[in-house]
């Protein structure tokens, strides 16, 4: 199976003479850009080194995340509100567009772990607690039905084209294991018994379907960048998303085994091991997939690859394998591998600033390229 991609268009907002008519073309994709503004302050947080004003930035960082969520919530009502027709065509009718209803949940999830661990300053304890529990749930909630969703309408509706798989796919399948990875924070907040174990084992079931998910999916998307290539040139930046199931799943796995102590404690041993020995291959194998997408995106940069939304995707999933080598910094006590976290939030800081000022002079300007569909 693949998807249709067609060259991205260029959109002039003034060209479209009302403004409300901005909102016709505001698809899911745009989440993107809230989880890639969570991540830096998710991984200042996680890093394990105390560098002057790095919490600063990270407060920073969740509050203009947490304006951008709101914002972007409240465009995405007018769009549902006014293109109705526009908005179920991204979903049921174009794969390209549909895929990118796992950035949503996952910007929630963001946010909301952003709100607990670096929110808490600004808005006390109860009130960070109680947003947090909201979006974790509303994530969570949603980002099953689109793990579920969106492979269940391409396996039944969407007109999907021969090798034209591409690493977007991912998206949907791995919004689960961000729930699995920020839902153990919450379980010192629970009742002790039940409801604590209920947390834990239900973070690991979602960390297990995604898991599966992303390994049913990768080869399939292995075998179109190997023999098809990924055109247009502006879908190179996607392939950073494989990064995304690598990290987010070493986050998960370090952070449940983490909690464990709190829930279950007679497993607590075993399943910090485990978080151990899953994420340090895992994050091997996560370097050297970023060697590949470094080259083949300077590649495509020497060749005139212009900006387009894609260029989001050199964040979130960096972001996820700084969180995930900080926790193995942490439970390993290598020096080395707090290095590894360094390095990777500040090759996310530069991917940040390049999606980032370039998303700004598009909107400054009112020339913005959409997403591949």
């Amino acid at each position: 199976m693949g998807i249709t991609v067609a060259p991205p268009q260029r959109i002039v907002l003034g060209e479209l003479g009302r403004p409300a008519e901005a909102f016709r073309h505001l698809g899911p994709n745009w989440y993107a850009a809230v989880m890639g503004t969570a991540i830096m302050a998710n991984g200042a947080n996680a890093l394990p080194v105390d560098v002057p004003g790095l919490h600063q930035a990270a407060v920073a960082f969740w509050a203009l995340g947490l304006v951008m969520l709101l914002a972007l919530m409240a465009a995405r009502a007018v769009h549902f509100v006014r293109y109705r027709t526009e908005a179920r065509a991204m979903l049921f009718e174009n794969p390209a567009t549909a895929v990118f209803y796992g950035c949503p949940p996952m910007a929630l999830l963001a946010v909301g772990a952003g709100t607990l661990t670096v929110g808490r300053g600004v808005l006390g304890e109860p009130a960070a607690v109680t947003a947090d529990w909201i979006l974790w749930t509303a994530g969570t909630v949603y980002s099953l039905l689109v793990a579920f969703g969106i492979p269940y309408l391409m396996a039944t509706r969407h007109e999907i084209r021969q090798g034209s798989a591409n690493p977007t796919w991912l998206l949907p399948v791995v919004a689960p294991m961000v729930a699995a990875s920020t839902g153990p924070a919450l379980i010192p907040h629970l009742p002790h018994g039940q409801a604590r174990e209920t947390m834990l084992y239900g973070c690991y079931a979602m960390f297990g379907a995604s898991l599966m998910l992303t390994m049913l999916l990768l080869p399939v998307v292995w075998h179109r960048i190997a023999h098809d290539k990924l055109a247009p040139v502006t879908l190179t930046p996607t392939l950073f998303l494989v990064l995304g199931p690598l990290g987010q799943s070493t986050t998960a796995a370090g952070a449940l085994g983490g909690a464990a102590p709190l829930a279950a404690p007679e497993y607590a041993r075993a399943m910090h091991v485990f978080g151990v020995l899953y994420g340090v291959p895992v994050i091997g194998f996560a370097l050297v997939w970023l060697v590949l997408c470094l080259a083949a995106n300077r590649r495509a940069l020497a060749s005139g690859m212009p900006f387009a939304m894609t260029w989001w995707a050199f964040t979130f999933p960096v972001g996820t394998c700084v969180t995930g080598a900080s926790s193995l910094a942490r439970a390993t006590g290598l020096d080395a591998m707090t290095g590894v976290a360094v390095a990777l939030y500040v090759l996310l800081a530069i991917g940040w600033l390049a999606a980032g000022v370039n998303t700004a002079k598009g909107l400054r300007t009112g020339r913005l390229l959409l997403p591949p569909r």
